[in-house]
């Protein structure tokens, strides 16, 4: 195009009217050269990909995160429990929040369930401690006093080994109440409280 007259007119006044065959070779030349022009100079109309203008996905540096979900069963020795003056113990915080269980019913006389209640009632704890406690030894063991596991754990709150329980009683193979004194002395010592023992279950499987 030269000064707003399309190229074809251009090319057209400049080798004239087509009257003979002698022009025929000239024109061929030229429409040939003005389509090589044109191709050089802009091949694809403004149709192009600009690379300053696509969006950089390698330059972003944001964090992965990996999370997993579920319940995982995690085997610890469980150690003597004691106390110590002057030191008190700490309820363990966990993700699970409070720690609350659903509410347990009232136990059968003579259960080992009504024990652990009259137990805790001695100490100065209600039905919220005592409805953790029920769940936690559901899970357990069921509240038999004869549960026992392959890797050694025994009786309604599952020590391990169970001997550890003879520090309560020499008939801790057998005897709810004694099996029942020294898992929540466990508790104590490790928890603070049962509802501090079942967030803790709740959170890892495991107390």
């Amino acid at each position: 195009m030269v000064a707003g007259r399309p190229l074809w007119r251009t090319i057209a006044a400049f080798v004239g009217p087509m009257k003979s065959r002698r022009n025929l070779p000239i024109w061929a030349f030229v429409a040939a050269f003005a389509i090589i022009i044109v191709m050089v100079v802009d091949p694809y109309s403004g149709e192009y990909a600009d690379a300053a203008e696509a969006p950089s996905h390698w330059s972003q540096t944001g964090t992965q995160h990996f999370v997993m979900h579920g319940t995982f069963a995690i085997n610890v020795a469980r150690d003597a429990f004691g106390s110590v003056p002057g030191h008190h113990n700490q309820t363990l915080s966990t993700a699970s929040g409070s720690g609350s269980a659903p509410t347990a019913g009232i136990p059968s006389p003579g259960s080992a369930q009504a024990i652990a209640k009259g137990i805790l009632a001695d100490k100065g704890m209600g039905n919220d401690q005592y409805s953790c406690l029920v769940s936690l030894w559901n899970r357990e063991s069921h509240w038999s006093v004869t549960a026992a596991n392959p890797n050694g754990a025994y009786g309604i709150p599952q020590a391990l080994p169970g001997s550890k329980m003879a520090s309560a009683g020499p008939d801790w193979r057998t005897n709810a109440r004694t099996q029942i004194l020294w898992g929540l002395g466990y508790i104590s010592s490790r928890y603070g409280t049962p509802c501090g023992a079942w967030a803790h279950s709740q959170a890892t499987g495991w107390y």
